[in-house]
C-alpha cells in the first residue's frame, strides 16, 4: 500500500455525471445486458477508477460516454451522461463529432490498433490540429512535436517521422496519451492504458498520466482490471460486476477494507506488498452471462458467504452503514455491515 493521499474536495457540480445508464446488446443469443444502471460523477483534477474482471462493462460504459458504440447492435436504453451538464446522448452525431477529442478524449488500450500504420505519428497527430483548430501544415507539425515532447518521447523532433510499428509498446501508449491531450479536453478516458506493457513501463506510463492531470486539471476516468495499477493514483474507485456498480468508496478506505466480497475477492487475489506471505486466494467461478443473468445478487454464484436472501433479492447500491455512513462510500451487498465487522472472517 502506498502512503494515504489527501481526497481533493469535489467542485459543484461535477464535471462529468454518469447518470442511471443502460447498455444492451441484441444478439442471436437474447438481449445483452452491458451496463445495467451505472452512475458515477468525476470532478476537475480527480483520477475515478472503474474496476472490474474483463466483461464487467466498463469499457462499453466508456464508449458510451464517447459515443462510440455501434448503433445497432448497441442500444442505450436509459440515462444521461452530462458534460457541464449537457446530456451528451442527445447530442446529433455532427455535435458529438465536435465534443470528442476536443472537450472529452479517449487513450484506448491497444495503440498499434488504434494509430493508423500507414501514416507517421506526426501526421497523426498534426492532423488533430489541422482538422479542429484550423491550423496550417507548419504549424500543425510543430505542434505535434510539442506534443510528443510533452509525453517525454525522446529526439521527439525526429521521431515524428516514424510510423507506429517503429515505437516500442511504451512509446506508442505515449503516443496515444498525446493524441487525448492534444486539445486540452476537460476530461480524458484511459481504457486500460497499460495493457500488454511490463511492469516498469506501467510504472512510467501512470506517472506521466498523474503529472499531466496535475498540470491541466483534466479529469481521469481509468478503467482497469488490475488493482495494482489504480492503488496509487485513484482518488476514488467504483467496482463493477456484471454491468452494475457494487462497491464506490475513496481508494485508501477500500484498499484498507472493502465493504463488498467482490471487492474483498478482487483483493485477496493479489499481492500485496504490504501483506508478505499472505496466500493468494482467487476469485471462484467465472463471470456471468449477461445475457442469462442470475436472479438477485449476480454474484452470489461466486460468493462464498451466499445465503437464501441474495438468490431472491438484488441489492441496491446503498450508503454503508455504522462508522463509515458519512455518504462517501456505497456498497451493493445485504450484509455490507456484518462484512464490515468481521463476520465473514475477513
Amino acid at each position: 500500500m502506498t502512503a494515504s493521499r489527501p481526497v481533493r474536495a469535489p467542485a459543484v457540480p461535477p464535471l462529468l455525471e454518469v447518470d442511471d445508464l443502460h447498455v444492451e446488446f441484441r444478439t442471436a443469443r437474447g438481449v445483452v445486458r452491458a451496463v445495467n444502471g451505472l452512475s458515477y460523477t468525476l470532478h476537475s483534477g480527480q483520477t475515478l477508477a472503474l474496476l472490474g474482471e474483463s466483461g464487467s462493462g466498463k469499457s462499453v460504459a466508456a464508449q458510451a460516454v464517447m459515443g462510440l458504440l455501434p448503433f445497432p447492435p448497441a442500444r442505450i436504453t436509459r440515462g444521461a451522461v452530462r458534460l457541464h451538464g449537457q446530456d451528451l446522448l442527445k447530442l446529433t452525431d455532427a455535435e458529438h463529432r465536435r465534443v470528442r477529442g476536443t472537450r472529452i478524449a479517449m487513450v484506448f488500450q491497444d495503440a498499434l490498433s488504434a494509430l493508423n500504420p500507414v501514416l507517421t505519428v506526426g501526421a497523426q497527430l498534426a492532423e488533430m490540429f489541422r482538422v479542429h483548430r484550423g491550423a496550417g501544415r507548419k504549424e500543425a507539425r510543430a505542434r505535434a512535436v510539442e506534443l510528443m515532447d510533452r509525453v517525454r518521447i525522446p529526439a521527439a523532433a525526429r521521431r515524428v517521422n516514424d510510423y507506429p510499428h517503429q515505437f516500442s509498446g511504451g512509446m506508442r501508449q505515449r503516443v496515444m496519451i498525446a493524441m487525448a491531450l492534444a486539445l486540452d479536453p476537460e476530461v480524458v478516458i484511459a481504457d486500460e492504458p497499460t495493457t500488454a506493457l511490463d511492469v516498469t513501463v506501467q510504472a512510467q506510463i501512470m506517472r506521466l498520466l498523474h503529472d499531466l492531470q496535475q498540470e491541466t486539471g483534466t479529469g481521469l476516468v481509468l478503467i482497469t482490471h488490475d488493482l495494482g495499477v489504480v492503488a496509487s493514483v485513484a482518488d476514488r474507485i467504483t467496482v463493477m460486476y456484471a454491468g452494475r456498480a457494487v462497491e464506490e468508496s475513496d481508494a485508501d478506505r477500500l484498499y484498507a477494507v472493502p465493504a463488498h466480497p467482490y471487492t474483498r475477492g478482487l483483493l485477496a487475489s493479489v499481492p500485496r506488498v504490504d501483506r508478505p506471505g499472505r496466500r493468494l486466494v482467487p476469485v471462484p467461478g467465472s463471470p456471468p452471462d449477461l445475457a442469462r443473468l442470475p436472479a438477485g445478487c449476480a454474484f452470489h454464484p461466486r460468493c462464498g458467504a451466499a445465503r437464501a436472501r441474495c438468490a431472491q433479492e438484488r441489492p441496491v447500491l446503498g450508503p454503508v452503514g455504522g462508522r463509515e455512513a458519512d455518504g462517501s462510500r456505497r456498497s451493493a451487498c445485504h450484509f455490507t455491515d456484518e462484512l464490515l465487522q468481521g463476520g465473514w472472517g475477513a
